[in-house]
């Protein structure tokens, strides 16, 4: 049965939330449509509107001082972010850069709050250079300030990640691959860049942070350990050592206050988020506690100016994406910390009571692999009746986790089972399982999810006959490959902004992502001929079963020509094919309408095949 599609895709979020010196806290909605700016006061009260445009806002972060809020806006969602500065008391902006032919990645507010720092490829497109910026609030702000060019960067993905305590020094880092990265401080008056994490094989740091004298850097690091570990790099001698485990599962986030040594990090266990607040007693030492909060996942991490408190968002199955607020500095009467609730977003048209939660299950593969999985069926379902959608995450070092997902509850409602697997390649399970589907081994993720369907078929609700493939961007490869590789187990796919030829997307992607990706999935040069042997493109002739293809017209990291080729290509093989492009989106549709027809066709597509 067709359901009402809108009322669904009108659930709200509230995310990306920062915190104020004075105790507000700015955040991004979507209540219009888009993302945008809002500010509140306290807790649950009915926020401000802060911006008003017709595109999504990227990010948002409130100066150290109070006195400005920065935000990012691109157009068409095209990734080109410019740079903004609101006045919260005016609510005037300023606009801060104006190169839409480049992409600007926030870094960052000194620790006065007086300047800023971002990575640009205002230079050249393939590479991304540190730049600061004077934002002085006592300053005409009409003035024009120019962004001052501090360090040029190689080929590649360059990123600033915050400043030192002293203002003189940024942390940067350097993409390489998905599954290794290398960190560097940058002198400001100098512009000279030190290597601070040499290392053999793939290491990953992320969220580097200064310590209280800018002796050292903290950051989460797999350098001593399979997950991701607190770790503490001695800016003397770069050697790393571990502050915090999480033991068999990874942190996953990390927020520090240099001056009070407050923390927060988050634990990634089975993909559900712990939450720890606590401070560093030594430079090698922390006590946490955990927080009290729903169980889900924690999507964004932020401290106040001062680290008393600490933002998050949080979403759980049957609830939608909430600002909650942890007074870090005073647990109550027990010593329990508990998280405030701040914004509660509208559910749209289904009661947060109706949604469902999925079950963690594991299903052997073919070398004997456990590989983890969500899995829901409808209520009632009709034994070896019930359609399956196996909902394939991108990445591919992404993973899918238990967040609130109204498309998994519009196909449970009407009457699908979903599964989502998290196939070797993910994140979350440690490095050495990220990297099981490494270059050539790319096929042994595809087999995974020819085994999820022998599992699911197993089940006695399961319809074998009516088996949805599922998955957006490298999902979406993975979808192409699993219809060419294994076309006999689908009823039906639907491929968002997928990749179907290896070559023409490592060709015509951001020049800036090429070789960050072909570390990921091999060269044009080294690996050309094994590229095309798995190029979806090439074994059109096996797809059997009906095909959605959506893609955006502005899309910088998988170009629509992916998308034009596999539905021609299929078409032509007298395989009913539906292709949806909106001109006016890239790689994520952004704007509510956009969404609501995308999924309205697909739901009419499956009603037909399905």
């Amino acid at each position: 049965m067709t359901r009402d599609v809108r009322r669904y895709f009108t659930a709200k979020k509230t995310v990306a939330p920062t915190l104020s010196r004075d105790n507000r806290v700015a955040f991004l909605a979507d209540t219009t449509g888009t993302k945008q700016v809002w500010t509140t006061d306290e807790p649950l009260s009915w926020p401000r509107q802060r911006t008003f445009y017709d595109e999504r806002v990227s990010f948002v972060s409130w100066s150290p001082n109070g006195d400005y809020i920065a935000f990012g806006k691109d157009s068409g969602a095209d990734e080109h972010d410019q740079l903004f500065l609101l006045d919260p008391e005016t609510n005037a902006v300023t606009r801060l850069t104006d190169r839409e032919d480049a992409i600007h990645m926030w870094g960052g507010w000194s620790p006065s709050g007086d300047r800023i720092a971002f990575a640009a490829n205002r230079r050249d497109s393939s590479v991304f250079d540190v730049y600061v910026m004077d934002v002085d609030a006592e300053s005409d702000p009409d003035a024009e300030s120019e962004p001052q060019l501090v360090c040029e960067g190689d080929e590649g993905f360059l990123s600033v990640e915050g400043w030192s305590p002293s203002g003189d020094r940024l942390v940067a880092s350097e993409a390489n691959a998905s599954s290794d990265g290398d960190l560097f401080v940058v002198d400001l008056e100098t512009g000279d860049r030190q290597h601070v994490t040499p290392h053999d094989g793939h290491v990953r740091y992320h969220w580097p942070a200064f310590g209280p004298a800018g002796e050292a850097i903290y950051c989460l690091s797999d350098a001593n350990a399979d997950t991701k570990e607190l770790v503490r790099i001695d800016l003397d001698t770069f050697e790393s050592e571990t502050v915090l485990s999480g033991h068999d599962w990874s942190f996953d986030q990390f927020a520090f206050d240099a001056d009070s040594g407050r923390l927060a990090i988050t634990r990634n266990v089975d993909g559900y988020s712990e939450l720890q607040v606590g401070r560093f007693a030594s430079a090698t030492h922390a006590n946490t506690e955990e927080v009290t909060l729903p169980e889900g996942v924690v999507h964004d991490l932020s401290l106040g100016p001062d680290g008393e408190r600490v933002a998050v968002t949080l979403s759980t199955p049957d609830q939608n994406h909430s600002v909650f607020v942890v007074d870090a500095a005073s647990p109550d009467t027990e010593g329990v910390f508990d998280a405030e609730r701040w914004t509660r977003p509208s559910p749209g048209g289904i009661s947060l009571g109706d949604y469902d939660s999925p079950d963690v299950v594991h299903y052997e593969t073919f070398d004997n692999r456990e590989i983890p999985a969500y899995f829901t069926l409808p209520d009632d379902p009709i034994p070896g009746e019930t359609p399956v959608v196996v909902d394939i995450h991108g990445g591919p070092h992404h993973q899918r986790r238990p967040w609130f997902r109204p498309i998994r509850q519009y196909f449970l409602d009407s009457g699908y089972a979903v599964f989502e697997p998290n196939v070797r390649g993910s994140s979350g399970y440690g490095g050495e399982y990220a990297a099981l589907d490494d270059v050539e081994k790319r096929m042994d993720s595809v087999r995974d999810i020819a085994e999820a369907v022998e599992w699911l078929t197993d089940r006695p609700e399961i319809d074998a006959e009516k088996v949805v493939a599922y998955g957006r961007s490298y999902g979406g490869f993975m979808v192409l490959a699993a219809i060419t590789e294994y076309p006999d187990l689908w009823a039906a796919a639907v491929d968002f902004v997928g990749i179907a030829n290896w070559i023409t997307f490592l060709e015509n992607t951001g020049d800036w992502r090429r070789s960050h990706r072909e570390a990921e999935y091999g060269s044009l040069e080294d690996d050309r001929e094994f590229l095309e042997s798995i190029s979806p493109i090439h074994e059109v002739e096996n797809v059997e079963c009906p095909l959605f293809v959506q893609h955006g017209a502005n899309d910088p990291r998988v170009p629509v020509g992916e998308a034009r080729q596999i539905a021609e290509e299929v078409a032509e093989q007298g395989i009913p094919v539906e292709t949806l492009v909106f001109e006016d989106e890239g790689h994520h549709t952004t704007k509510l309408e956009n969404r609501i027809e995308m999924f309205e066709r697909i739901a009419a597509f499956l009603d037909d095949h399905v």
